[in-house]
């Protein structure tokens, strides 16, 4: 495959990287742990930045009991986001670049089907081939099922796409699956990945790019 034909996909994670709900996420963290007695403090919302539902029930559960907590952040979250979200910086703009250049693009997310369907009222479904939600594949992020089921579902290899990131569990994953990735706003000098502010920084050259060298490459470079 060419430097022009790559990417053969790129596939996006949601919460931060997309929409601004990393505030929503965690004020709903907050209010579910409060509610059962175990109030969380500024330690807690860096462990639980960028965890799946489901590891983060376990986070504030401590153990047993981690579906109950598990469905009341569900429902927590669900809540917020029914009030409107926001789309960060460069976002749609990348999407209709990629819808333009006829280079697939999916979600993929550590979030429930119930959240992503939410958020891509917003977005716009139209935008992605397809989406990928907690419970779509065997195991959640950090591990590398949910990149692997996606390209399966696009039919593509897994080396051939660019993930774009903004959690170290996401970055993980992604990178487990075999995809390049951009990280937006997580430090700078990310072993094998090519970070970047915003996806202001992102464009289609940035990403044919990334689809041949194994190394990370700098935007603008």
């Amino acid at each position: 495959m060419s430097s022009r034909e790559r990417p053969a996909a790129v596939l996006f994670d949601m919460d931060g990287t997309l929409v601004d709900t990393e505030g929503l996420w965690w004020d709903a963290c907050v209010e579910v742990a409060y509610g059962l007695g175990s109030p969380l403090g500024e330690a807690d919302r860096e462990a639980l930045f960028g965890l799946s539902v489901e590891d983060a029930a376990l986070h504030i559960a401590g153990g047993p009991g981690a579906g109950a907590v598990e469905s009341l952040l569900t429902d927590a979250f669900t809540r917020r986001l029914k009030n409107g979200v926001t789309t960060l910086p460069g976002a749609v703009a990348l999407l209709e670049a990629l819808r333009a250049a006829g280079v697939p693009a999916a979600l993929v997310s550590a979030s429930p089907r119930p959240v992503v369907d939410l958020v891509l009222e917003t977005v716009g479904g139209h935008r992605f081939r397809l989406s990928v939600a907690a419970g779509d594949s065997a195991r959640n992020k950090p591990a590398p099922d949910p990149y692997l089921a996606a390209a399966a579902l696009l039919g593509v290899d897994p080396a051939a796409c660019v993930a774009i990131e903004d959690s170290p569990t996401g970055v993980a994953s992604a990178r487990a699956a075999g995809c390049a990735v951009i990280a937006v706003g997580l430090s700078a000098g990310m072993s094998g990945v090519t970070t970047v502010p915003t996806l202001e920084s992102v464009d289609l050259p940035l990403l044919r790019r990334l689809g041949s060298p194994p190394e990370a490459v700098t935007p603008g470079t």
